[in-house]
């Protein structure tokens, strides 16, 4: 009987698949589908605006200028998916500050944008003072 080893493969194959229909809802079954139970939309957790802002920000600043030389310093938010490279960075000494002049692309969900911003060192950290969209 040389078929009969590819009968019993086939029916060793469609075994499993006899648990699909006999747990309910089956093919001819007439069960009806509990609409009674509704749930809602899990609200996800809001994104600061100012997240890429900030994520620049913490590039520029921590930067090692002397290091960096002209190279682009590519930078990445895991929170909003958004990354970017800066471009130039040129550090300046006003009125007894230290800050930073930059130019920088972001690449999200919107599409590739061009921004220039400023940071500058005050007391013990960086604060971001422009971060302005380019045409």
């Amino acid at each position: 009987m040389p078929g009969f080893g590819r009968i019993v493969a086939v029916a060793l194959l469609a075994l499993p698949l006899t648990g699909c229909m006999a747990g309910g809802l089956g093919l001819f079954g007439d069960e009806k589908v509990d609409r009674s139970i509704a749930t809602g939309t899990v609200a996800g957790s809001p994104v600061s605006g100012g997240s890429d802002e900030m994520t620049v920000q913490n590039a520029v600043s921590s930067a090692d200028l002397s290091k960096l030389g002209s190279d682009p310093l590519p930078w990445a938010n895991a929170s909003t998916g958004s990354a970017g490279v800066v471009t130039a960075i040129r550090e300046q000494k006003q009125s007894g500050f230290v800050c930073r002049d930059f130019s920088t692309t972001r690449h999200s969900y919107e599409g590739i944008a061009y921004f220039s911003g400023k940071t500058c060192a005050v007391g013990p950290g960086w604060r971001l003072m422009s971060f302005d969209r380019q045409p």
